[in-house]
């Protein structure tokens, strides 16, 4: 994969742009952390309509109630999930999850079974597929905050374990293009042409051992094999995230699932590894917290 310093100049700039309004969203207050995934999550909905859409054109016939309540209901469960101390007056977020969701729910199954002649089994398919790859992973985003506390008796602020394993997703890209573009001759994948196994084992190596170092360096974590872990996550299963989204698009016959950034694409080829890594962190915390 040769290098070309215009395309490499392109999503530099537009890549300081886009660091700046996640690290704004992130580090400011809980509040900047809950409306930044909240915008995420429905951005990437809207762009998953559009894909399944156009890898299977009956989705195309899916209701506007149909379209918005599965959206809501998906952001409902991030507010059941969250741990945030966030309150509307005095009722907390996860409280206004549990009534959302039950509300969306009532009718979306209002709108789905009693209103319409047929049940199309498919296109819920997709709808259900669209809240476990989205909806749950931004949902445990949200508790990823409340994690982080158990990274050490050094950390008082909830962001730094998302802020590890974005980090490690973002060293590994950029390291992995770097290697790809200077030394890859092995295609990864047909499924994404321009990656390769030089880049991609490049990538991986350069992205835990800097997120380890820089974690060691700054927030003076002591445990270690968390953050091989998180960053080892964030490079082997963030790289199977953006395979997968690859895989996605190629079959709706597009480049990119969005146009929010030049030289980046949209909301989903932003965040197809996060979305996938997601999860996996989540489990390991969970084993963490469990087994301690």
């Amino acid at each position: 994969m040769a290098f070309h310093f215009q395309t490499f100049k392109t999503r530099a700039l537009t890549a300081i742009v886009f660091v700046a309004v996640m690290l704004t969203g992130l580090l400011w207050n809980e509040w900047s952390f809950f409306l930044l995934f909240s915008l995420i999550h429905f951005g990437c909905w809207i762009e998953y309509f559009k894909l399944i859409a156009k890898i299977d054109p009956d989705y195309l016939n899916i209701s506007s109630i149909h379209r918005n309540i599965i959206m809501l209901i998906g952001w409902a469960f991030m507010l059941l999930g969250s741990q945030l101390s966030l309150r509307l007056g005095t009722t907390p977020l996860k409280g206004i999850g549990w009534y959302g969701m039950l509300l969306c729910t009532i009718i979306f199954c209002l709108n789905e079974i009693l209103l319409k002649k047929d049940l199309n089994i498919k296109t819920l398919g997709y709808s259900l597929g669209g809240l476990l790859y989205i909806s749950v992973s931004w949902a445990l985003m949200l508790r990823l905050y409340e994690y982080s506390y158990s990274l050490g008796d050094s950390i008082t602020v909830g962001w730094v374990l998302p802020c590890i394993l974005i980090a490690g997703i973002w060293i590994n890209d950029t390291m992995a293009y770097l290697v790809g573009s200077f030394i890859g001759k092995t295609p990864l994948s047909v499924i994404s042409p321009k990656k390769t196994w030089e880049g991609t084992i490049g990538g991986a190596v350069l992205a835990v051992g800097l997120v380890t170092l820089g974690c060691e360096a700054i927030f003076h974590l002591h445990k270690v094999w968390l953050v091989l872990g998180i960053s080892s996550i964030a490079a082997v299963v963030g790289t199977f995230g953006d395979l997968l989204e690859s895989k996605l698009k190629r079959m709706a016959g597009v480049k990119d699932s969005g146009q929010i950034m030049p030289g980046h694409g949209g909301f989903l080829d932003r965040f197809d590894s996060l979305l996938l890594a997601t999860p996996f962190v989540w489990l390991l915390m969970w084993a963490v917290s469990c087994f301690s």
